[in-house]
């Protein structure tokens, strides 16, 4: 599957990018990453081989990665998982609820929380 953008009210939920046009490293690497463009090439592949979806949780104006939500689909169910920047964690919290709608109508997933 090609990456899914997503409107999530406040927060604008993309797919992860390290190149000349956006640049997701810094809030990578405060995640504790110590290669964010390896990750992102992952991130990629994962997309295209339906083993994980990841979204970048963004601020609209400025597009700076607040944290992520990704899911590991299963035949009918799948688990999600997030991370967030310090203080972050409504924005997170919305758009985690946002995929989930994705998901379960979208896709038929049946959604369960690894964190």
């Amino acid at each position: 599957m090609e990456p899914v953008e997503i409107n999530a009210g406040e927060w604008y939920l993309r797919a992860l990018r390290c190149d000349e046009r956006v640049d997701d490293s810094p809030a990578l690497r405060v995640h504790g990453l110590t290669d964010p463009v390896q990750y992102v090439k992952t991130c990629t592949a994962e997309w295209g081989a339906d083993t994980r979806y990841t979204w970048a949780v963004c601020e609209p104006s400025t597009g700076e990665m607040l944290g992520e939500v990704s899911v590991h689909p299963g035949e009918r169910s799948a688990v999600v998982e997030t991370w967030h920047r310090p203080g972050q964690e409504a924005a997170v919290s919305t758009s985690r609820d946002a995929v989930i709608r994705f998901c379960e109508s979208g896709l038929g997933l049946s959604i369960s929380d690894a964190n």
